[in-house]
């Protein structure tokens, strides 16, 4: 543990000097695990939320777990493709997920470590879903042209991903001790009842849950609504608390800057060449809608808030926890403005322990219902 959290302070200390335009001071820095890639595939949802509930462990248990993103999503293509076949391929099935998919499947099968479950069966040194996503694809379709799915289809579909990505462990040991996937999820003190997801939109009410109408969100998971600045308050009061944060947003603009690190909100489409601090769009709840509607603000990316920075003008910033690896920004971390936070967020997701007394649903609906 102590090795973690020198680590981490030496990063936040060469943060200050690998982008020259902006300058960061570290204000709240909370206990993260290393940065992963995950290559060539569109599982940022699955890293994202390993990632996040690898924190929930250090923040419970004060011991590092690195948790096998692959686990949960082999089970995420396997539902998907029962979704996809019930609804007569009326339905999205692609890698794309959102968090509450990974938290849905921890509480039906657990996680187990990254060591049991490589899911590179072949010895390949990078994951690459390509060819994978196309064949699960064109099965699927397949069973859709023979109008009457046989009993068998779901097997075949199985031994597809036995043959990517090898069978899921039903036991393993960790320590000398055996564990099933579930068994090892309640060790680590894992609920998927204990959270929530929060969003901000004007075309449903505030402080009422609904089925926020984003492609990835095959399964119906159900948000609640909250004002802007509420959303903006819960993750600063989550982060100050010692929660970090999982979000979910877009990334598509010209101030996200991945080979840089910065993720702001330019004026007139400027972008972060420019010298000095950027001047950014002043964001509004109605602005925000806008953007949300004309789909100019899409849920493409989801990635983990870890802790908050200042800029040399006193300027916040959310420190945020990427998955391509640490090539890219600050060894794998960025640091997001508040405009761009307050314009680009989709969605945030969190447990209810964290929530302020003010933003409390009077019914709580966590995130996996099963």
């Amino acid at each position: 543990m102590q090795k973690i959290t020198i680590l981490l302070l030496a990063l936040a200390c060469a943060m200050t000097s690998a982008f020259a335009q902006y300058e960061f001071k570290t204000t709240i820095n909370l206990e993260q695990t290393p940065v992963k890639s995950q290559d060539r595939t569109g599982t940022c949802w699955s890293y994202s939320t390993a990632s996040y509930m690898e924190s929930e462990a250090l923040r419970k248990h004060e011991s590092p777990v690195d948790l096998a993103e692959m686990f949960i999503v082999r089970y995420i293509y396997l539902d998907k493709a029962r979704n996809y076949i019930l609804r007569q391929g009326k339905a999205q099935f692609s890698q794309g997920g959102l968090a509450h998919d990974f938290m849905r499947e921890m509480g039906r099968n657990g996680v187990v470590p990254q060591s049991v479950y490589e899911a590179r069966p072949k010895g390949e040194k990078i994951y690459d879903h390509d060819e994978l996503a196309a064949v699960l694809k064109g099965y699927l379709d397949g069973v859709l042209k023979a109008k009457h799915p046989s009993p068998y289809w779901q097997d075949g579909f199985e031994a597809i991903l036995d043959v990517y990505l090898g069978k899921a462990p039903k036991t393993f040991k960790v320590n000398g001790q055996e564990y099933t996937p579930e068994s090892y999820a309640k060790s680590l003190g894992f609920n998927a009842k204990d959270y929530i997801e929060l969003t901000s939109f004007t075309h449903h009410p505030f402080h009422h849950y609904f089925v926020l109408e984003i492609p990835d969100n095959y399964s119906n998971g159900l948000y609640y609504n909250i004002p802007l600045a509420d959303l903006k308050a819960q993750t600063d009061y989550a982060l100050a608390h010692g929660y970090t944060v999982s979000w979910d947003g877009d990334v598509s603009e010209k101030g996200f800057g991945r080979s840089k690190g910065v993720i702001v909100l330019p004026e007139n489409n400027k972008d972060l060449d420019s010298k000095g601090i950027v001047k950014e769009v002043k964001p509004t709840q109605d602005l925000r809608q806008k953007s949300f509607e004309n789909w100019t603000t899409t849920d493409d990316h989801l990635m983990h808030i870890v802790g908050k920075a200042k800029d040399q003008k006193g300027n916040n910033y959310y420190i945020i926890k990427n998955s391509w690896g640490n090539k890219n920004g600050y060894d794998g971390l960025y640091y997001m403005s508040e405009a761009f936070f307050l314009m680009k967020t989709v969605a945030i997701m969190l447990p209810k322990e964290a929530l302020m007394k003010s933003v409390q649903p009077k019914v709580f609906i966590p995130v996996s219902l099963d």
